[in-house]
């Protein structure tokens, strides 16, 4: 079984995930967004390495149009986030 690590250096762009089969990948971007910041959020409270979080970055990030990336991280800044994290 590869480590995280290991996945994390053959990442090329986002795999299959079977929870968002369409062409249409808009709710697989926010999902991932939304659980890299959970992510985060959850092992610096226990104040431990958020590398594991760097996947669901990745994803999001081959996924997501840029504007939107910027527009969410002004609205988490801002306090006016829609999303649950």
């Amino acid at each position: 079984m590869e480590d995280i690590q290991t996945k994390l250096n053959n990442y090329r762009t986002a795999p299959f995930d079977a929870r968002f089969p369409n062409a249409n990948q808009t709710r697989n971007c926010w999902s991932n967004y939304l659980d890299y910041h959970r992510c985060q959020k959850s092992l610096n409270a226990k104040g431990v390495d958020v590398t594991p979080c760097d996947w669901y970055r990745r994803v999001y990030k081959s996924l997501c149009p840029m504007s939107w990336i910027q527009k969410w991280d002004d609205q988490r800044a801002d306090g006016t986030f829609p999303g649950k994290i």
